[in-house]
């Protein structure tokens, strides 16, 4: 497994609880959405987010090992149509509310919207994870102002069409290129380096082949110098390889979070928290056997 924090960074402040860097995290997926690929509209009961239900959902990501829940309001999937910012509001400030008023985890706002990324930083988000990369408009202001990290991911086009032809000269390169200029113009609006964190995007403007290509050189995107989040979960890479339906891709999902964290990332987003995680402590326990190695 490839080392992480190899610069000895402190933990990562996200409003106040922290994320330890020297170890992989586990991003349980809350999708208060009743059109997510996988479990759009699960938490749904009628036309309206069941609170309780979605709060029972967090409650159990917890106990199951995720020390990060992403709390979206949009769906990004290939085809989806905008959601107004009013609605995505009204789904994920009283979800996010009501997690940090009950729940000891950081909470992830998934969200490429300014007023959503006030709205939930005050009412208790400790990270801001943005598939746009802060792009829309008023986005990195206001991302600047929370004092919040961020998640930076690559996304080429937008979620309705970004499937139809994605082209690249060099997916790893373009990925990387993108992603640093980013990261510079975070800088430049006050949010520091040590606040970012990177999503090379699986999935989003991706072949197969471009998505494999990713994840075999996830040390260089690594080598930007942030910490990674990967998105691999019952992801569409998985069908296209198994033929399996959306909801037989475990086995295969485990397979992708254990070979992305030997790459070196740091957090792992997923569907299935205790099965992830699980996975993961294996990879955290032979890392320890070889660190532990080195000193003797």
């Amino acid at each position: 497994m490839a080392s992480l924090n190899p610069s000895g960074l402190p933990p990562l402040d996200c409003g106040g609880s922290t994320l330890d860097r020297s170890r992989p995290q586990v991003m349980g997926i809350i999708n208060a959405t009743p059109d997510s690929f996988s479990d759009g509209g699960s938490l749904y009961r009628g036309q309206r987010l069941d609170l309780d239900a979605a709060m029972e959902r967090a409650r159990s990501m917890c106990v199951a090992g995720a020390t990060i829940l992403d709390v979206g309001g949009e769906s990004t999937r290939p085809g989806a149509d905008p959601v107004s910012e009013g609605e995505e509001l009204e789904r994920v400030v009283p979800l996010v509310e009501r997690i940090a008023a009950e729940l000891d985890v950081v909470i992830s706002i998934d969200t490429s919207s300014a007023a959503v990324m006030r709205e939930t930083a005050a009412v208790g988000a400790g990270l801001i994870n943005d598939v746009r990369a802060l792009e829309r408009p008023g986005a990195l202001e206001a991302a600047a102002a929370t004092g919040l990290p961020v998640c930076l991911m690559h996304m080429q086009g937008q979620p309705g069409t970004m499937q139809q032809r994605p082209d690249y000269t060099s997916v790893v390169e373009e990925v990387a290129a993108y992603l640093e200029a980013r990261m510079a113009a975070c800088e430049a609006a006050g949010i520091g380096r040590e606040q970012l964190v990177l999503d090379p995007g699986f999935g989003f403007g991706k072949t197969l082949s471009h998505n494999l290509q990713l994840l075999q050189a996830l040390p260089r995107i690594e080598a930007l110098g942030a910490p990674l989040l990967v998105g691999l979960s019952r992801k569409s890479l998985i069908g296209k390889i198994l033929e399996r339906d959306v909801h037989e891709r475990l086995a295969a999902s485990l397979a992708l979070a254990v070979l992305a964290v030997e790459r070196g990332a740091w957090i792992v987003r997923t569907h299935d928290v205790r099965e992830t995680a699980d996975a993961i402590a294996m990879c955290t326990a032979l890392a320890g056997v070889a660190d532990a190695e080195e000193t003797t």
